[in-house]
């Protein structure tokens, strides 16, 4: 069994959401990560995304394109990123670790090559932004032979049919994309994300991850009682941008401020506390 089925398995089981920060690799260095992702997880975190920096992030909003081009300024190319997934397995064995990102980084390395790389620095997942059902069959074989959850996004505009074929693809969890719009959107509608949810699961069987737009607590406790999975990103981002001179331990407190919340407001709402 995979880190991620086991992961929500267990979560499953203890009645609990899973909280899922995202980062992005070599954000504001390289060197800054392992310790940022340490910290996630005393945080509370189950899963993390860690994003592989790119230099036309098209599906984000400004908060993550800028950390994009401080990991880039810093040197993080994707073999940096697996080195730093990595070093994070030295110390954390359990935890999974999904990276994001866009196609053509990982085009260039070589889809196979990279999938094999992925396997051994410790990679559990990978979420290709750019990367369509229509396209995406030799590359699913390239990362199911080397045991990696190919995850999709499905967004509020994804017809029935079209969900269907995704979720046929993907492995691990689907991500839903609360709002239209690009990551660091705030409109964000409870209400409508559980309908999207509810009918998400007449398809799927996989858990289901609902980001963009969470920012606080209260929301990711509400998102939790219809989703499998909270993920949480442009707000910690930002937090790293805001404190990008500080030490790494520093940050990884700052982020952990944030996300500990969340954690306890998630898990009081489960039991209905």
């Amino acid at each position: 069994m995979s880190r991620i089925n086991a992961c929500f398995d267990s979560l499953a089981a203890l009645g609990k959401k899973a909280l899922i920060p995202y980062i992005t690799a070599g954000d504001p260095t390289p060197e800054h990560t392992v310790t940022i992702m340490n910290g996630l997880v005393a945080a509370g975190a189950d899963v993390i995304e860690v994003g592989m920096p790119f230099s036309d992030p098209m599906a984000d909003g400004p908060v993550i394109q800028l950390a994009c081009e401080r990991s880039l300024a810093a040197g993080t190319s994707v073999r940096k990123v697996l080195d730093i997934v990595r070093q994070f397995r030295e110390q954390n064995t359990d935890t999974p670790v999904v990276l994001m990102g866009y196609l053509n980084p990982i085009e260039f390395f070589g889809y196979q090559a990279f999938a094999h790389s992925a396997k051994e620095a410790g990679v559990d997942g990978i979420l290709l932004v750019d990367l369509t059902p229509e396209e995406a069959t030799d590359v699913v074989e390239c990362f199911r032979e080397n045991d990696i959850d190919l995850i999709y996004l499905l967004s509020p505009t994804t017809t029935p049919a079209r969900a269907k074929k995704i979720c046929e693809l993907a492995s691990g969890y689907v991500y839903y994309v609360s709002v239209k719009g690009v990551t660091g959107s705030t409109a964000l509608d409870v209400d409508s994300v559980k309908k999207h949810v509810d009918s998400l699961r007449e398809i799927t069987h996989l858990p289901i991850g609902v980001g963009f737009g969470i920012r606080d607590a209260q929301t990711a406790a509400a998102v939790s009682q219809c989703s499998d999975g909270v993920i949480v990103g442009s707000v910690l981002v930002n937090a790293i941008a805001e404190n990008q001179n500080q030490t790494k331990e520093y940050i990884a407190d700052a982020l952990q401020s944030i996300l500990a919340p969340m954690r306890v407001q998630m898990d009081a709402e489960q039991s209905g506390s």
